[in-house]
């Protein structure tokens, strides 16, 4: 079968859904107002052919879109036919492209690298080629190695609808592609799409709300839309004679579209004006059921209309490409962008490499001058709450900057059932998993020899795996937290601020456990950071150096003293309050005299396992989260 055998039909279709915005409980809740958006919506279009959907804003021209591309939640009637044979979500997804004009691209790649990256069955040398056609058929072969960033608007709109063409859709659906563009642009990207669909036998369907008259060459059909009725719908020649023989001739030197647009539109100026032009649309929508139906079927002569009839079914189901050829590309997407020399490749490598051990070089030198005397507990303590804030923090800081952008077109391409949730979500951990082992471990080196020796390699690869783990699970706490908030600062804020309180409570660095009623005390058996903490506060304090009696200072000496516990045995000695670092961990995690913390906060293997089972869980968590499906209208945040 070649390219150009296809015909797309509507017939009768009517769709309801929302007509007015709705707050996030009354869309949970179903009370959401709806009313039926499109009426009896009629339309024919062949393979090679440009139909231009004409309307006012809130005219139905988006909604008819969806439901072509069967991405709309609302009930719907009528039948959508492609060849004759109905147009399911799955065909459309294999056979057919959807293209609105708020797209977000990986950054860092440039526009043939984003044209590569596409998913679909085509590799090597054939995909190499047919990118490069693609970029010759779209005028973007003379910016092929510029980044993305750097765009205007006509070149990442042909670099959006290229990024289709490259799966050789059977039907495109473009929404505004002319949207804020200056009259030269617009007749570029018109004038290319025309040559395109002849040239790849494709049947292309775009909104536009002010039509240019230099465009009406390129259009073969137009819809006009008011409402959700159909005023007019047919080809642009076949348009003049119709409006001419019911009335309504186009005034000489006129835009012919833009005239009967207007002719198509409510005056809301007066309500006179409202009223009369209400009757109006109402008869001409009336006047094309009745006589239009010759129109909406084009020329008579056309030669599809004889090589497909009821009886000429053809194949519309191909090979989807496999699991591991999508699940390679979506990896090399990413880790090109990541090791990509581009600004915004510079800026993912600064965030995942450097970024943490930058904050614990600056921890080293705030540290550094660090003595052996009674204050070192209150210091020691502090560099741990600095060490578990780092990790916490610039694992957020990571999730919102990068995770963000690739979580948006994972919404918006899963829409075109390339791939899932889950698929994206492997792929993106196993990039950014590695990086972040990298940067623990050389912060992690940075700072350790404050804490230890490097003569025992055991003791800092643990306090590398502990604090990786606090990382690994403060990204994909964020992650979780993004893939239902779509502002960034809204979920950085909520990551941090759930992320505070388990330092607070949990961490026995802020407050003591000795203090924590009882039911805080339980609660923090569900937080990492308590045996984060904990680990971190056995290695510190337990060290031979601390094991012996610190002085206050060069002055006052401290050796032979008992752990002081009342405030009577401090009146006696304010300088020195503790014996040891075991000493110090009996006042913050003892709950009282029989609490024998070292078989139990503070046991090593309990400490360091649990911490681990926390980021492997959120990370297991996460898998599911993204297989789950999530309410339709938190889907749509991100494809728009």
């Amino acid at each position: 079968m070649i390219a150009n055998d296809y015909v797309l039909e509507l017939n009768s279709v009517f769709y309801s859904g929302q007509v007015e915005p709705a707050s996030c409980a009354q869309r949970l809740l179903g009370s959401v107002k709806t009313g039926v958006i499109l009426k009896d919506v009629s339309m024919t279009v062949y393979s090679g052919e440009v139909i231009a959907i004409l309307g006012s804003k809130g005219s139905g021209k988006k909604a008819l879109l969806d439901v072509i591309a069967r991405r709309v939640q609302g009930p719907t009637r009528g039948q959508i036919l492609l060849n004759n044979q109905p147009l399911s979500l799955n065909v459309f997804n294999q056979r057919c492209g959807y293209v609105t004009h708020k797209c977000d691209l990986i950054p860092g790649l440039t526009v043939e690298e984003n044209l590569y990256y596409v998913p679909t069955k085509l590799s090597g040398y054939v995909k190499k080629s047919k990118v490069k056609q693609v970029m010759a058929d779209l005028a973007l072969s003379q910016i092929a190695g510029r980044c993305t960033e750097n765009l205007n608007r006509s070149e990442f709109r042909r670099l959006m609808i290229g990024m289709q063409f490259v799966k050789d859709p059977v039907v495109l659906l473009l929404d505004e592609p002319t949207w804020d563009l200056d009259p030269l642009n617009t007749y570029l990207v018109i004038s290319i799409l025309s040559n395109a669909a002849k040239k790849y036998g494709s049947a292309i369907i775009l909104t536009m709300e002010k039509p240019r008259s230099d465009v009406f060459p390129f259009l073969e059909r137009v819809l006009y839309l008011c409402l959700g009725d159909v005023v007019y719908s047919g080809g642009t020649r076949q348009m003049l004679e119709y409006f001419n023989e019911i009335g309504f001739p186009c005034p000489q030197l006129e835009n012919p579209l833009m005239y009967y647009l207007c002719l198509s539109t409510v005056d809301r100026r007066s309500r006179e004006r409202f009223v009369e032009s209400n009757h109006q649309i109402a008869a001409l929508v009336e006047k094309f059921k009745l006589e239009g139906g010759i129109y909406r079927k084009g020329t008579m002569n056309h030669p599809m209309e004889h090589s497909l009839g009821l009886g000429n079914k053809m194949p519309l189901l191909l090979e989807k490409p496999g699991t591991f050829r999508v699940g390679w590309t979506l990896y090399t997407r990413i880790l090109a962008s990541t090791l990509s020399l581009r600004k915004c490749g510079m800026k993912s490598m600064f965030l995942r490499l450097f970024l943490l051990p930058l904050f614990f070089f600056m921890l080293w030198g705030i540290y550094r001058e660090m003595k052996n005397y009674q204050h070192t507990f209150v210091t020691r303590n502090g560099l741990i709450l600095n060490i578990l804030c780092g990790s916490y923090f610039i694992g957020i800081i990571n999730a919102i900057s990068l995770f963000s952008v690739y979580r948006t077109r994972y919404f918006q391409e899963s829409q075109e059932g390339l791939y899932g949730g889950t698929l994206f979500l492997t792929t993106y951990n196993l990039v950014t998993i590695p990086f972040s082992f990298l940067t623990t471990a050389m912060a992690t080196a940075i700072i350790y020899p404050l804490i230890g020796s490097f003569d025992e390699p055991m003791e800092y690869l643990y306090l590398t795996l502990i604090l990786w783990a606090c990382y690994l699970f403060s990204e994909q706490q964020t992650m979780a937290i993004l893939i239902m908030v779509k502002d960034r600062l809204t979920a950085a804020i909520f990551s941090t601020y759930i992320t505070c309180i388990c330092i607070a409570v949990g961490s026995g660095i802020l407050r003591s456990m000795k203090g924590l009623q009882d039911w805080l005390y339980y609660l923090t058996y569900g937080i990492q950071a308590r045996y984060a903490s904990s680990f971190l506060h056995r290695q510190i304090f337990l060290t031979p150096e601390m094991q012996r009696a610190l002085s206050f200072d060069d002055s006052k000496n401290c050796s032979g003293m008992n752990l002081i516990e009342t405030s009577s045995l401090l009146s006696n000695n304010p300088y020195c309050r503790y014996a040891s670092g075991q000493a110090y961990l009996t006042e913050r995690y003892s709950r009282d005299a029989t609490d024998v913390i070292f078989n139990g906060v503070l046991d090593f293997d309990i400490n360091l396992g649990v911490t681990f089972a926390f980021a492997v869980g959120m990370l297991v968590f996460n898998l599911f989260l993204y297989i789950l499906p999530l309410p339709a209208f938190i889907k749509a945040k991100f494809r728009e």
